[in-house]
């Protein structure tokens, strides 16, 4: 287990806990990326984005640049979901123009029960190498984030092999063979479970599990193979982080209809899409969790004033008190002006005292 510095900003992980803050923390999906120049320099050195994330020194590097740059509560570790399946066999290579590809994607129901649950301490050694690299140049600056694929967005990579429009073959799975698909994501839980283990254990603070594809379920689906696995995941991280275990967060894209049954799941916080009325979301979900968003992205391409009075609107939608990150509702698209995000940043820490403030 890895030695924890005392942080010097603690804000970001009292929020997830619904514990008093002075202000609203704030963080931004994808905030090391292809926005900042110093990124871009950094990926055309490492010479392939595959080379960048499973290089610890290069991670370390841009995982730290945006802290350099804004006053964020947190960094999140810098590597992608596609590294755990990668690390399963299957292949993955990032095809210019076209994205993340799998040379060896699941394509009969052998190649589901020949899946390997990879070590994370052998496999995905440059990952947790990563993050303790990360951890001594941080110096308890702010927390650390470590993340995972949730299991469903993990198998529809794995079975599609690659990004989709329609999710055809994945499913088809679910429809014609839904005892494989349970097979595949019951390993992708285990799997998930000891690779957010493993960057717990070499020192993050936090956890989240992106369930990017979850929203393109029916109801019913969405519980039964996304909702449980990504549940199944958590609880066995839980049975071995001991009695006080880092939050953990969940992120389903177009998952707003599901609050109350993802509020359930055993997570500590919530991300929301921007589709999603934060105000309406903390009056469904009442205490049981924290909630963290919900910008539009695309409000960054916008004049400064339009982007704080977006902001301002965002925090009076959550309202006073305790438990709320601010965050967008996904990543940092890559044609953004990073002063656009600096605004962002910045307004989050001029407005949020404001609802923060003790009664009389």
């Amino acid at each position: 287990m890895a030695v924890m510095s005392p942080l010097m900003n603690d804000c970001f992980l009292r929020a997830l806990r619904r514990q008093p803050v002075q202000r609203t923390p704030v963080w931004l999906m994808r905030q090391a990326g292809r926005y900042l120049p110093e990124y871009r320099r950094v990926r055309e050195r490492a010479g392939s984005f595959m080379r960048l994330c499973t290089t610890p020194e290069l991670a370390c590097e841009v995982t730290l640049q945006p802290l350099e740059r804004f006053r964020l509560d947190a960094a999140i570790l810098f590597s992608d979901i596609l590294t755990l399946p990668d690390a399963m066999g299957l292949g993955l290579e990032f095809v210019e123009g076209e994205g993340p590809r799998f040379q060896k994607p699941l394509r009969q129901i052998s190649d589901i029960d020949q899946l390997p649950i990879p070590d994370p301490e052998r496999e995905l050694r440059y990952v947790t190498d990563t993050v303790r690299l990360v951890r001594r140049h941080l110096s308890g600056r702010v927390p650390l984030i470590g993340f995972s694929g949730s299991p469903w967005t993990l198998a529809t990579y794995m079975v599609e092999g690659g990004g989709s429009r329609d999710f055809r073959r994945v499913k088809g799975l679910l429809y014609e063979y839904p005892r494989a698909a349970h097979a595949l994501l019951s390993k992708l839980a285990e799997a998930v479970a000891l690779y957010l283990d493993a960057q717990i254990a070499a020192g993050v603070d936090a956890i989240m599990v992106f369930d990017t594809w979850g929203g393109v379920l029916s109801a019913a689906h969405y519980r039964q193979f996304a909702l449980a696995y990504a549940q199944r995941a958590l609880e066995g991280v839980r049975r071995r982080g001991g009695e006080a275990p880092v939050p953990a967060i969940l992120f389903t894209k177009g998952g707003g209809q599901w609050l109350e049954a993802m509020a359930a799941s055993g997570y500590d916080a919530l991300g929301l899409d921007w589709t999603a009325d934060l105000g309406e979301a903390r009056r469904r979900v009442g205490h049981r969790v924290a909630l963290q968003g919900n910008l539009d992205p695309l409000v960054l391409y916008a004049p400064e004033a339009v982007i704080r009075t977006e902001v301002k609107q965002i925090l009076q939608q959550f309202g006073p008190g305790s438990g709320h990150v601010f965050n967008l509702g996904h990543g940092v698209d890559p044609g953004v002006d990073p002063a656009r995000v600096g605004c962002l940043v910045d307004a989050v820490h001029e407005f949020s005292p404001l609802f923060h403030q003790e009664g009389p």
